[in-house]
């Protein structure tokens, strides 16, 4: 079983209050939809998992990395109860590589692919003047090698999450970014000039 969009987005809405975590999960959301595609795989399945990924790291952020407690264990406890299948749950638990969960499936490998990647192109997004419109693979490597910007993320963890997934780095930014584009209303990343 997997919830519908409607019940998963009820989900995130009750355990996450804060609007760019929100609107992180739409992201990830969007890139796991547009690869579901690209690949031939269940939009709806993967869309979901990439959905509820992060719904209970508000609650339980796990600071100390704790493999079985806390976020995500403690959002796939939830999953669980309520019967959502363990593909969904694996690929939710193997998107923190502290788990010990190996990304051994093609969906639990583009969730760590995407998951990183979503945010630092949102950081990119939020300093340019037109958001997503026009943003290119080629400004989001650009900002990739000012290890200032959004110094929290690691380069080497979403260059080592593309390359697991078997795509080209350029290629892979540009696909996520097209996604993006798609909910980038959603996302609050029109542009201050749109």
């Amino acid at each position: 079983m997997i919830p519908t969009r409607d019940e998963a987005l009820a989900l995130v809405e009750e355990y996450t209050q804060n609007p760019n975590l929100r609107r992180h999960m739409r992201a990830v959301e969007a890139a796991m939809r547009a690869y579901a595609r690209k690949y031939g795989e269940d939009e709806d399945r993967w869309g979901v998992a990439g959905l509820v990924h992060d719904f209970d790291y508000e609650r339980w952020p796990n600071d100390e990395h704790a493999a079985d407690r806390e976020h995500p264990s403690a959002g796939v406890a939830i999953l669980r109860e309520r019967g959502v299948d363990e593909d969904v749950l694996d690929a939710i638990m193997a998107h923190a590589d502290y788990t010990g969960v190996e990304a051994d499936t093609r969906m639990a490998r583009t969730l760590r692919a995407v998951d990183e990647l979503t945010g630092f192109i949102t950081a990119v997004a939020l300093v340019r003047p037109t958001g997503l419109i026009g943003m290119t693979s080629k400004s989001v490597r650009k900002k990739m090698k000012d290890r200032a910007f959004a110094a929290a993320v690691s380069r080497e963890e979403m260059t080592a999450n593309c390359e697991a997934l078997g795509e080209d780095m350029g290629e892979h930014i540009t696909f996520v970014i097209e996604a993006m584009r798609g909910v980038a209303a959603d996302l609050g990343l029109e542009g201050r000039d749109s």
